[in-house]
């Protein structure tokens, strides 16, 4: 096992010294760890992001393999608990602060509060609401990047990143929201899943431009 110290030398090879070590000092919330949700925390992890909170009160089903970031074995598992496991296999050194629970108005200041980028990785309408109206209103010094779309089979070119206000980013088409289109794919939830990501990463590189 390569130490932390070449852990992150590998990383800063990749990204440059000086951003790496904004990355490895950084904290980053993934609220519900569903398609984006997994996706977003495994992009994360490859990119040397030093502390996650991850968030979801669900479990793994057979339902969920084809698009998020888990395997056969841990059906069953709670997500959080399903999803560390496997970012301790990606990057070993990064740290982790996993809450099985259902993210509300009541606990989302508590939780959220160290967070420098908070990911909304919701399939509820409601929760996204929530969450959204949370944030802007009682958490405004933070970054908030959100998703909006990506279901169904259309083109990938239509998920597009968006600056809403100087601190809020809606990733997605837009449209196809779950339950409204034809079915979700692996393909098209992991390139909205990127956009926040990358988006993340660009917010805390300075880069606040889309």
């Amino acid at each position: 096992m390569p130490t932390k110290e070449e852990w992150q030398n590998a990383f800063a090879a990749r990204h440059g010294e000086k951003l790496q070590k904004v990355f490895s000092s950084s904290v980053v919330a993934v609220c519900g760890l569903g398609g984006l949700g997994s996706n977003i925390a495994t992009a994360l992890a490859r990119a040397g992001i030093g502390k996650l909170i991850l968030i979801d009160f669900d479990s793994v089903d057979l339902s969920n393999l084809h698009r998020q970031q888990y395997k056969a074995s841990q059906i069953g598992k709670y997500k959080t608990d399903a999803i560390v496991e496997n970012l301790c296999e990606i990057n070993p050194y990064i740290r982790t602060e996993a809450h099985t629970i259902r993210l509300t108005e009541e606990n989302a200041l508590t939780l959220l509060s160290q967070a420098d980028v908070i990911c909304e990785a919701f399939d509820n309408p409601q929760a996204k609401a929530m969450l959204c109206n949370l944030v802007l209103e009682k958490l405004p010094q933070k970054f908030y990047v959100a998703a909006s779309g990506m279901a169904g089979i259309d083109s990938p070119n239509l998920i597009k990143t968006k600056r809403v206000s100087k601190r809020f980013y809606l990733c997605g088409d837009g449209v196809n929201g779950v339950g409204e289109s034809d079915g979700l794919f692996a393909s098209r939830v992991m390139l909205c899943a990127a956009h926040q990501a990358h988006t993340v990463l660009r917010v805390l590189a300075e880069e606040y431009e889309v």
